[in-house]
């Protein structure tokens, strides 16, 4: 049987100011035992010899060589651009800083 009793529930809710009826309570209860079982099952399997993961593939980052390719000049790239300030876009300031 479960470790959570529908008083632990609701002293948690109580305390996360959440408003539960009796009958939440009592599902909170019965869901929140199976989750505790669930993690005990797993430390159960997870020993000092077993190494912890945060997924179950390697995963590694796949980056590409940057290659200069030929682009827009800065007139092209400019050139709808409804307003400038010389080379660059000029755009309103958004954080009162200039």
């Amino acid at each position: 049987m479960s470790e959570i009793s529908a008083e632990q529930v609701a002293h948690l809710a109580s305390l996360a100011r959440i408003d539960l009826s009796q009958e939440e309570i009592e599902s909170l209860t019965s869901e929140l035992g199976q989750i505790v079982e669930a993690v005990a099952k797993v430390t159960e399997v997870a020993g000092p010899d077993v190494p912890a993961t945060s997924h179950p593939l390697p995963l590694t980052n796949v980056f590409r060589d940057d290659v200069v390719r030929p682009s827009l000049t800065v007139e092209q790239a400019l050139a709808a651009a409804p307003d400038r300030l010389g080379d660059k876009f000029k755009v309103a300031p958004i954080l009162d800083e200039e």
